[in-house]
């Protein structure tokens, strides 16, 4: 297979930056290029080194002036919710119960699971997202659709059915012993095949009784390397719900925490309103919380706070959670990111943005070997951005701008416009659905 060298300004990291001065934490080559052959990075740096190392076999794609980055990763996301975005409602519970429950009643149809993942991954590669972790709904079916259309894109994607028991429509509901089936089934099928892996998903709290909690923690002692995504803490009235319904509980995490479910790969949506315990907890056994900042927004939900589970040594990732959240971008996403952190009083530099887009959410992941880099080894996952993709960027790059000043720029008024092309395993996928 010919080797493909693509050609810009190239940025990657090394580390999360303590601030925009910390340039040890990242690395710039403002003509730069990536060597990519057989879906895998074998060089990057300063273009002359890399067109020195590529021999003679070889095409080049010039993407001058445009920058080039790892792909970005999205932590959180319901691909059943596609058709909910922008559904009007006062809060979490609401829009639940209204929009969301019974638009995912249609995936026991696979070929409505089929058509809508189709266009799920249309819109993430649309928006330079190259690998997500996703909720499937209740229905294995949702789940073999998902898995199916990632594995023919060749993508590196996360995903699981929904586990959920209780306090959902009947047509939505498992059990505990058939959600652990279904469960154990799709990961036979689809857990390491290609680019793909299997999460265990109890919903919630809310929607699972003890039995399936219990469900779950046997499915994550039986595949103690495998991620595990659920919610935590994103409404007050969730909170008080939930503990309702486990009232022996010491708070919303100890449901968790008593079935085995925390540890580095266990990704908690939303986790803002968190008890001291709780954060002490997270910060002891590794997992992750996940800033949803456009649907803490648009549900009402609440404020992230960064500063407090930085101070405590939480770790953190970034998300769109669609379709609470209003946008498939990641720069739309961390632009309201910047403005919840900035009513809190507190501030997030453009390079601690981008990082946490890449290798912060693939650290999340536990998958910075892979993913989220552009290090020799690792995966030709690559995103290509223009910061003058309309009027009013142009305009702004006129005046000049630093290259923190193009990220911010980027991340405040860049979406799928901005995206020139996006590599997945070194394919461009972009221009192909244009």
């Amino acid at each position: 297979m010919k080797k493909l060298l693509i050609r810009g300004r190239v940025l990657s990291f090394r580390d999360e930056p303590a601030s925009a001065d910390d340039h040890e934490a990242y690395c710039y080559y403002e003509d730069g290029a990536v060597l990519v052959e057989g879906g895998l990075i074998r060089q990057s740096g300063a273009y002359a080194d890399v067109v020195a190392a590529a021999g003679s076999d070889f095409e080049t794609v010039d993407h001058r002036p445009h920058l080039i980055m790892p792909g970005f990763i999205d932590t959180h996301i319901h691909y059943p919710q596609t058709q909910v975005v922008a559904s009007y409602a006062a809060n979490l519970l609401e829009w639940l119960n209204t929009y969301t429950f019974v638009a995912e009643q249609k995936f026991a149809d696979e070929q409505h699971a089929q058509f809508i993942t189709e266009r799920f991954l249309d819109e993430l590669i649309r928006h330079g997202t190259t690998t997500a972790v996703a909720y499937c709904s209740v229905h294995p079916q949702s789940a073999d659709a998902y898995f199916r259309a990632s594995q023919y894109r060749g993508m590196r994607m996360l995903g699981g059915k929904v586990m959920m028991d209780r306090n959902a429509p009947p047509a939505l509901c498992d059990t505990a012993q058939s959600g652990y089936d279904d469960s154990k089934a799709l990961i036979a099928r689809w857990h390491g095949v290609d680019r793909l892996e299997y999460v265990i998903t109890p919903r919630f709290a809310i929607t699972s009784t003890p039995a399936q909690m219990e469900a779950s923690g046997a499915l994550a002692a039986e595949f103690p390397d495998m991620c595990i995504q659920t919610h935590l803490s994103e409404n007050h009235d969730e909170i008080a719900f939930t503990k309702q319904l486990y009232p022996d509980a010491p708070d919303y995490l100890g449901i968790y925490e008593h079935y085995g479910l925390l540890g580095n790969r266990t990704l908690l949506g939303h986790s803002i309103h968190l008890e001291a315990r709780e954060v002490a907890v997270m910060a002891e056994t590794g997992a992750i919380a996940v800033f949803c900042p456009t649907s803490n927004l648009f549900l009402g939900s609440g404020l992230f706070d960064r500063d407090r589970l930085k101070a405590n040594g939480v770790r953190m990732a970034v998300a769109t959670d669609i379709g609470g959240g209003t946008s498939f971008s990641m720069l739309r996403t961390l632009d309201e990111g910047y403005k919840v952190l900035q009513l809190r009083g507190q501030r997030m530099n453009p390079f601690q943005s981008f990082y946490m887009m890449t290798l912060g959410n693939a650290r999340a992941l536990s998958l910075e070997d892979r993913i989220g880099t552009l290090e020799a080894g690792t995966e030709a996952d690559l995103v290509v951005l223009d910061s003058c993709a309309t009027a009013p960027m142009r305009l702004r790059m006129a005046a000049g701008a630093t290259l923190e000043q193009e990220l911010f720029l980027l991340q405040t008024m860049g979406d799928d416009r901005a995206i020139v092309e996006t590599y997945i395993a070194g394919k461009p996928m972009k221009k192909a659905l244009a």
